[in-house]
């Protein structure tokens, strides 16, 4: 388990609808310092935030990052990109390969970058990583399927960093009400109730946040038939 009480947090994404609400909880949860990362980073108006640049389908970015925040405890990735339109044969190579590169490469790589400072630190070390229930439900075309990548790196990373007393964390979560899906009147889930359910996950030891009924509903899913999950291929039978 890992405690936010004097915790140095790094978000992805901070300047978004669940980035800022993990700053903001992680802060009052006692966090001792939250570096707040975006391509463009915002002023916040609380002392222990520190701005910070960071590109996660930059290289040189991420490396920046690593040396200006080498006393991070607690990494977010959060930053994520999502697509126009739902079918992967109608995405566009840019949209594909900047979903591979944030939704995937990003996180994997950035996680690969911070792991030798994780892993010098005495335990209440965390890597969250955000997935998403469609990497369940592969309906969103490539950003499902970078989801799913993500979600299959986790476990493997989780695996090897256990050794070193890393705790690795992997959220699923169906619809969260912020810009990026202002265009669905699906249910949508507070993103405040998200990252406090994430947070105390991470505070409990978990490894695995099932954050909504679609998440519990989808990894049930998992072991009944295809048809079970896909309807409209029994349809087409």
């Amino acid at each position: 388990m890992t405690s936010l009480n004097g915790a140095i947090v790094l978000v992805t994404g901070a300047n978004g609808g669940i980035g800022g609400h993990f700053v903001r909880e992680a802060l009052a949860r006692g966090a001792a310092k939250v570096y707040a990362s975006a391509r463009t980073p915002q002023e916040w108006d609380d002392a222990r935030v520190v701005p910070l640049r960071l590109d996660v389908t930059d290289p040189a970015s991420i490396a920046a990052a690593v040396e200006a925040a080498a006393d991070t405890t607690v990494l977010i990735n959060n930053a994520g990109a999502g697509v126009s339109s739902p079918g992967i044969l109608t995405q566009s190579d840019e949209e594909i390969r900047r979903n591979v590169e944030t939704n995937f490469l990003g996180p994997l790589f950035l996680t690969r970058a911070f792991a030798p400072v994780l892993t010098t630190k005495a335990g209440d070390t965390a890597i969250i990583n955000i997935h998403s229930a469609l990497a369940w439900y592969a309906t969103v075309g490539i950003y499902s399927a970078t989801k799913a990548a993500l979600w299959s790196a986790t476990n493997s990373l989780r695996l090897e960093l256990q050794p070193a007393g890393v705790q690795v964390v992997g959220v699923h979560v169906g619809w969260v009400d912020t810009p990026m899906a202002a265009g669905t009147t699906d249910p949508k889930l507070d993103p405040a109730v998200l990252v406090s359910k994430v947070l105390d996950a991470t505070e409990a030891g978990e490894y695995e946040v099932l954050a909504d009924d679609t998440s519990v509903q989808l990894k049930a899913a998992l072991s009944a038939p295809l048809q079970a999950l896909y309807t409209q291929l029994s349809a087409a039978e």
